[in-house]
């Protein structure tokens, strides 16, 4: 079965009313980056952070996979798909897609201040200064901030080494290391680009760019894939 591997990022989601990370005046629901998604934030005002990702859930859990997240789990069905997501949401997930790799965290999930290895599925969308893991210490959202490791990008570079198609859609292939996955890809193996403003993938062969959101791409892709 051949291997389709996804990398996701902002604009799927932007078509289910999530606001893309960064919006043009630098902003990220008008907030300051530096005031709610840094580990200095978090050592200034624990409580503001931990508002800040409260609202975000409390938007997520209103929201609603698109066509596009639907998309990517139909075609688990003719193929083997593996999806790398910068998205903290959960709408992959939500729409049916059963192997989805989250390379900045997860909005739903929190983990120990003393232990990053302690992790906990939120049950709500409620995460407060007090709250804390079994080892006594503060929980803090399971979320990569700007300036911290991506561990996960280990795991993604063999996914995309494998990959026999290549998706890009929804990201602009600025943020670091997630944009540097296309490097992993194979030559032979054909990249589709799918986001009205496209981003560059520069030195490759077999590049395919389709300038429109995210679910009409997606559909196009479908299309040609279809076995």
């Amino acid at each position: 079965m051949k291997k389709i591997v996804v990398l996701s990022g902002a604009g799927i989601s932007a078509e289910s009313g999530i606001k893309t990370f960064r919006d043009s005046d630098g902003l990220w629901e008008n907030y300051r980056i530096e005031d709610v998604a840094t580990p200095e934030a978090w050592q200034r005002d624990q409580a503001l952070v931990l508002d800040f990702y409260n609202q975000r859930r409390k938007q997520a859990l209103t929201a609603e996979p698109n066509a596009a997240h639907h998309i990517l789990a139909e075609l688990e069905k003719d193929f083997e798909v593996q999806i790398i997501t910068q998205n903290v949401d959960n709408l992959h997930e939500r729409a049916g897609s059963t192997h989805v790799l989250h390379l900045h965290g997860e909005l739903f999930k929190a983990r120990s201040t003393k232990n990053p290895a302690l992790i906990y599925e939120l049950e709500d969308w409620a995460l407060n200064v007090g709250d804390q893991c079994e080892l006594g210490s503060q929980l803090r959202p399971h979320i990569v901030w700007f300036g911290e490791e991506v561990p996960a990008i280990q795991e993604a570079i063999p996914y995309c080494e494998e990959a026999d198609v290549f998706i890009v859609v929804g990201t602009s292939l600025q943020v670091y290391p997630a944009a540097g996955l296309v490097d992993f890809v194979r030559p032979n193996t054909p990249i589709y680009v799918v986001d009205p403003n496209l981003p560059s993938v520069s030195r490759r062969k077999n590049v395919t760019y389709i300038p429109e959101k995210a679910s009409v791409g997606l559909q196009m892709i479908q299309n040609q894939l279809q076995p």
